[in-house]
């Protein structure tokens, strides 16, 4: 039954209002964003590089020289090539009607040219060390094999242990089978020897019906 329309919610007619953005603090953005963003996008890794952000007054950037990848004092990060690709785009005289893509590109290739030089610095001063007497312990990527190579082992165990289960549950349904298959023929000798003495309390039927002395037949 309809409602009575006194005790009928009152319809509101209108639209809702959105919340104002007067009080919204505004986007804070810098240059550097984007260019971040797609760096460290296409190197991921670089990342998880350990940095050192502790800095004097906050404007230590500021004192260096971006007009070269590198310089003493200054360590290869990924924020090395955004801030080198700023300087690119900015310095219209050595680099006059650059894209942004062409200082990306340029700015990339400085990157992995000293990171390749540091890495073979490295190298050789490790094969100076080694021949001089140095002994270095595992590196990081010999201690992860092995850990991998622990859980794979681990893993085998378990495998071979479920598949030894399932094929003993599969021969046992056939064995099962099998005995009672060799039950039958127990039985029936069984039979047999009950009716072997069944056979002799009972006449041959070459007797039945032949007489006997006395002129009785056999049977009565």
């Amino acid at each position: 039954r309809p409602l009575p329309l006194q005790h009928q919610e009152a319809k509101r007619v209108g639209r809702t209002r959105k919340r104002s953005k007067l009080f919204q603090p505004q986007r804070i953005s810098y240059e550097e964003d984007k260019l971040r963003k797609e760096f460290f996008g296409d190197h991921p890794w670089e990342l998880a590089r350990p940095r050192t952000v502790l800095e004097v007054d906050g404007k230590d950037a500021q004192r260096y020289d971006w007009s070269q990848a590198s310089e003493p004092g200054r360590p290869l990060t990924g924020e090395s090539v955004i801030q080198r690709q700023i300087h690119i785009l900015n310095d219209k005289q050595n680099h006059p009607n650059i894209s942004h893509a062409g200082a990306y590109d340029l700015a990339r290739k400085e990157f992995y040219a000293k990171r390749l030089q540091e890495d073979v610095e490295r190298q050789v001063a490790k094969e100076e060390a080694m021949a001089t007497g140095a002994y270095f312990g595992k590196t990081m990527l010999q201690i992860g094999m092995e850990l991998e190579d622990e859980v794979f082992e681990r893993w085998k165990q378990w495998a071979t242990k479920k598949a030894s289960e399932q094929e003993q549950q599969r021969a046992s349904m056939y064995t099962g089978m099998g005995n009672e298959s060799a039950r039958q023929p127990e039985e029936s000798s069984e039979t047999r020897a009950s009716l072997a003495n069944l056979e002799g309390l009972i006449p041959p039927i070459e007797a039945q019906g032949k007489e006997v002395d006395g002129g009785i037949p056999a049977g009565q």
